[in-house]
C-alpha cells in the first residue's frame, strides 16, 4: 500500500486558506463537538443514514446489544436530527469515527487539496470541495439501497471527510498527473508521480469496493461506494471548476 507524506508545491502561488479552514473545521468539530468521537448522541444525530435520505424521515432507535467475536457489545442508537435528514449529507463530511480516521484525512487534505485550491481559486474550491462530498455521500446511500440484504444495513451511519477528499483526488490526478509525491512504497521512502500514488490508492477503493456486492456498501467500517464516488465526481466536476491556470510543478 502507498503512504503520501508530502508531494512539490514549488509553483503553488496563493496560501491555501480553504484549505486550512476545512481541516480546522474538521478538527475543531471531532474534538469539541465528537469529544474526540466520544459523543455517540451528536455523532449518530448528525451522520448520514441511508434510510434516512431515501425516505427523507428522521429515524430515532434505541441502542442495541450484538455480539461480536464472542463479546457483547452495546451499539448506540440513532438521535433526532434537528432540521432536514438531508443536512447530514454536509454535516457528515466534518465529523470522523476516530483518531486514526481524522488524521489519515486531514494528512490526505492537507497534501493534495491546497493544489486545487491554487488552480480553481478559494471559493470555487469551497463549492468543488462541498459537491464532492455530497456526492459521495449519496453515493455511499444508493449503492447502500441497492446492495442492503436487510433493514438494519440502512442504518448504519456513515460519516468523514473520505468522500469529498476523494474528489480532491481525482481532480488532482487529471490536473496533476506527474508532479512529484513522497510516498512510503513498501516500507521504503521514495518518490512517485502522481497518478502512480493516486492511482494505487483508487485501485484499491475499487477493488475493495467491489465486498459491497456481497451485502451493504460498507465493509469493514469503510464506506467505498463514497470513496469511488466521490472520486469520480471529482473527476467530472474539476472540468467545470478549472479556471484554466496551467501551473506545473517538476514532472519525470
Amino acid at each position: 500500500m502507498v503512504f503520501p507524506l508530502y508531494d512539490d508545491n514549488s509553483d503553488r502561488t496563493i496560501t491555501p486558506l480553504v484549505n486550512y479552514a476545512i481541516i480546522a473545521l474538521n478538527i475543531f468539530v471531532f474534538v469539541v463537538l465528537q469529544r474526540l468521537g466520544s459523543n455517540d448522541v451528536f455523532t449518530n444525530s448528525y451522520s448520514t443514514v441511508p434510510l434516512e435520505i431515501l425516505t427523507g424521515h428522521d429515524i430515532v432507535t434505541d441502542p442495541r446489544v450484538v455480539e461480536y467475536m464472542g463479546q457483547r457489545i452495546v451499539v448506540p442508537g440513532l438521535g433526532p436530527t434537528y432540521g432536514s435528514v438531508y443536512l447530514t449529507l454536509f454535516t457528515s463530511m466534518f465529523m470522523h469515527g476516530g483518531i486514526a480516521h481524522i488524521g489519515g484525512n486531514m494528512l490526505f487534505l492537507w497534501i493534495f487539496g491546497d493544489n486545487i485550491e491554487d488552480r480553481v481559486g478559494h471559493v470555487k474550491y469551497v463549492i468543488f470541495y462541498l459537491l464532492c462530498g455530497v456526492i459521495a455521500s449519496l453515493s455511499h446511500v444508493f449503492a447502500t439501497g441497492v446492495f442492503a440484504t436487510d433493514e438494519q444495513t440502512l442504518l448504519v451511519p456513515s460519516l468523514g471527510a473520505s468522500g469529498a477528499i476523494s474528489g480532491v483526488l481525482g481532480a488532482y490526478i487529471l490536473l496533476y498527473p506527474k508532479r512529484r509525491v513522497t510516498v512510503i512504497l513498501f516500507r521504503f521512502l521514495t518518490q512517485v508521480p502522481a497518478y502512480v500514488a493516486i492511482g494505487i490508492w483508487f485501485a484499491f477503493q475499487l477493488i475493495s469496493g467491489l465486498g459491497m456486492l456481497g451485502g451493504g456498501s460498507q465493509q469493514g467500517g469503510v464506506a467505498y461506494a463514497a470513496h469511488i464516488g466521490g472520486f469520480l465526481a471529482g473527476l467530472v466536476l474539476i472540468k467545470f471548476f478549472d479556471t484554466g491556470k496551467k501551473n506545473s510543478a517538476p514532472a519525470y
